[in-house]
């Protein structure tokens, strides 16, 4: 048997690795590529895996996992940052898609407890899946990508109470049952309740305790214990695994080391979850997904229809623009693993037959493997649909800020984001005195920054009309920083045809997003990869003793050339190839002359620094003054700081050498 489940560990791994790399060549998300290797592998394709068994409980393991992460994660103050995108976002999202769902569902004669069920099943979203294609897509940071985070916490936080709540809406809920399961749902919570507030005093000191050993190992083990203790206490009391292992990471979250554990459970929880997924694509039965074809696409459909429709609907209501909605309905529109879990529970409470799970399975999965297509065609459909003659409160939002009049300004600068690049170029503008207005798609941001006094206006910029509200025909200059690539390309497009003569320049990524912007109109492009390998070549450099003025010239140089040295992989070899210096053993060092010191009162010429210790004198500081290249007549005084170039000397040796000459803490 062990030899066995070897075996089907090794198939597994093996498809996996093919499936993931063609994935990759596809930009398909992993999580797909180990759907996929279920389906395969699972006994109704080619029936490589011969105990799934074995493979299911390494997926409950993984699931487990998967919630103490999420609570891991948690935190009050996030969600305090957030509190109006959660809590709004997430209501209208969840609440919308249940009450969407269930009301379909009905139509098909289902009983309103399994109907409002089955709005539950489809109102979550994939967190492993939008995860993953926001980061790739360096989208996290933009409006729609916070706004989907915020949703996809809320719907991690609902699925408890909905795992809580799915006994009550059971077969076995009738007949004068439901007061006992009342009553044994205080019971739960209540024992929760005591569990969570005990382990509040008693986890950060055994965390505390274990930590002072500086032991990794046991650190890790101790972490894991207590995921799987309060997993085990919450499944003894009649809840559910997952559960108690939200609740074991909550209570961690709330410890100073919450991080430290993130980061060593981490791999396991990675490569566990790829478990989940990988039995999840087992158990569909690929003939009954066939033959049942027309109906498991009518529902996707449907289910595909409402989401995108409930969270478009949150997003207008939070005051986005229809552009962003949409991107947020395609972002969550698929349905998610937490639903698997809910299944589950349903499936042991009556609530579902082998057709209605099969269905359900066969929905959700087509659902998660098209879900990465839609959201690479969402920023073009939404481009398109902005286009249509539709009321400016869509096309623009409604939040108040976009409706206050602008000061008319000339020659002034449009900063569009406000993030860290936005606000340095909005101070560096105020000191020198130059005109700006920012335009932000963050509302809280708006909010705050508009007490600071900033001037500063909600709206899409991608929009002409939002443009034209900033007076973008007398202005001088644009300054793009947002994170949305799509969205600066188009916003690019939009400056540059409404004012021709207007200096553009955009904040981006990569290097490779270049050629598209300045195609588009833009005159300069800056991607952070250069700014940051700049700084680093230039420092490296500097270490080498490269005069800085080649520096300068080798950084002009790229920029001249349109970053084309960075992206060239056989560069031309200039003059800084053909240096030969090796200062390997040449330091700069600075030394503050004592009273006691035997140079004071003598010339340089007279000092032997060069003769006897090797040592050029470089410059002086003398009382703040600088002597640059002291000639020979330079006569050395009390106080005076000496700057010398020479060899490395050990410290007890220039101790020796100068005696009460001591290394100075300045140069």
């Amino acid at each position: 048997m062990e030899i066995t489940l070897i075996n089907d560990l090794l198939i597994i791994l093996a498809v996996s690795i093919l499936i993931i790399l063609l994935g990759h060549r596809l930009h398909i998300p992993p999580v797909v590529g180990f759907i996929l290797t279920g389906m395969l592998a699972g006994p109704h394709a080619l029936g490589l895996i011969s105990q799934t068994e074995d493979v299911e409980h390494l997926a409950e393991l993984g699931i487990v996992l998967l919630m103490f992460g999420i609570g891991m994660e948690f935190s009050l103050k996030k969600l305090v940052q957030i509190r109006r995108l959660f809590l709004i976002g997430g209501s209208i999202q969840v609440g919308v898609t249940v009450v969407l769902a269930a009301a379909i569902a009905s139509l098909w004669d289902k009983p309103w407890c399994e109907s409002f069920f089955i709005g539950c099943l489809v109102s979550m979203s994939s967190t492993a899946i939008i995860f993953r294609i926001l980061e790739s897509n360096g989208t996290s940071l933009t409006p729609h990508g916070r706004l989907s985070i915020s949703i996809l916490i809320f719907q991690d936080m609902i699925a408890i109470p909905m795992i809580l709540l799915t006994p009550l809406l059971g077969k076995n809920s009738g007949g004068g049952n439901e007061f006992s399961i009342i009553l044994n749902l205080v019971k739960e919570l209540a024992i929760v309740a005591i569990v969570f507030l005990s382990a509040q005093k008693i986890v950060p000191r055994l965390l505390l305790l274990v930590a002072r050993t500086r032991n990794k190992e046991l650190f890790l083990l101790c972490v894991l214990t207590l995921c799987f203790a309060v997993a085990g206490l919450t499944s003894s009391i009649g809840l559910s695994l997952t559960i108690g292992a939200f609740l074991a990471g909550v209570i961690i979250s709330e410890s100073e080391f919450s991080n430290e554990a993130i980061s060593n459970v981490f791999p396991f929880q990675a490569l566990f979850i790829s478990f989940f997924f990988i039995s999840v694509g087992m158990l569909l039965d690929l003939e009954f997904a066939l033959g049942n074809a027309p109906q498991i696409l009518l529902f996707t459909t449907l289910a595909l229809s409402v989401k995108l429709v409930s969270a478009s609907l949150a997003a207008i209501v939070l005051g986005f623009p229809i552009r962003v909605a949409l991107l947020v309905g395609f972002t969550l529109c698929q349905i998610g693993e937490f639903s698997f879990v809910l299944a589950k529970a349903g499936s042991a409470n009556e609530l579902t037959t082998d057709y209605s799970y099969q269905l359900f399975l066969s929905v959700a999965l087509l659902s998660m493997i098209i879900s990465p297509i839609l959201i690479s065609l969402a920023p073009r459909f939404a481009a398109w649909f902005a286009k249509l003659p539709l009321p400016n409160i869509l096309l623009q939002g409604f939040y108040p800020p976009a409706q206050e009049e602008v000061r008319q300004l000339e020659n002034h600068i449009i900063i569009i984001g406000f993030g860290i690049s936005g606000q340095n170029l909005a101070r560096v503008s105020k000191l020198a005195g130059i005109p700006y207005l920012v335009l932000e798609m963050n509302p809280d941001t708006v909010r705050q920054e508009k007490k600071k006094g900033e001037p500063i206006q909600y709206g899409d910029a991608t929009h002409l009309s939002i443009l034209e509200h900033l007076n973008i025909l007398q202005a001088r200059a644009v300054a793009i920083m947002i994170n949305d690539p799509v969205a600066a390309r188009c916003i690019v497009k939009v400056a540059r045809e409404a004012n021709p003569l207007l200096y553009i320049i955009v904040r981006t990524r990569y290097v490779v997003e270049m050629p598209l912007m300045l195609k588009l109109g833009a005159d300069e492009v800056i991607p952070d990869e250069f700014g940051s390998s700049v700084e680093i070549f230039s420092r490296v450099l500097n270490q080498y003793h490269i005069p800085e003025a080649e520096i300068n010239a080798f950084i002009h140089d790229i920029r001249s050339d349109g970053y084309e040295l960075f992206r060239n992989k056989n560069p031309v070899s200039t003059k800084l190839a053909d240096i030969k210096l090796n200062l390997a053993n040449v330091e700069i060092s600075s030394f503050r002359l004592q009273e006691s010191s035997f140079l004071v009162g003598k010339k340089l010429s007279e000092s032997c620094l060069r003769t006897t210790y090797g040592m050029n004198v470089l410059l002086i500081n003398r009382g703040g003054s600088i002597v640059p290249n002291p000639s020979p007549d330079t006569i050395f005084q009390s106080g005076d700081v000496v700057v010398v170039v020479g060899k490395k000397v050990p410290t007890a040796e220039t101790d020796e050498i100068f005696g009460s000459l001591k290394p100075s803490p300045t140069a």
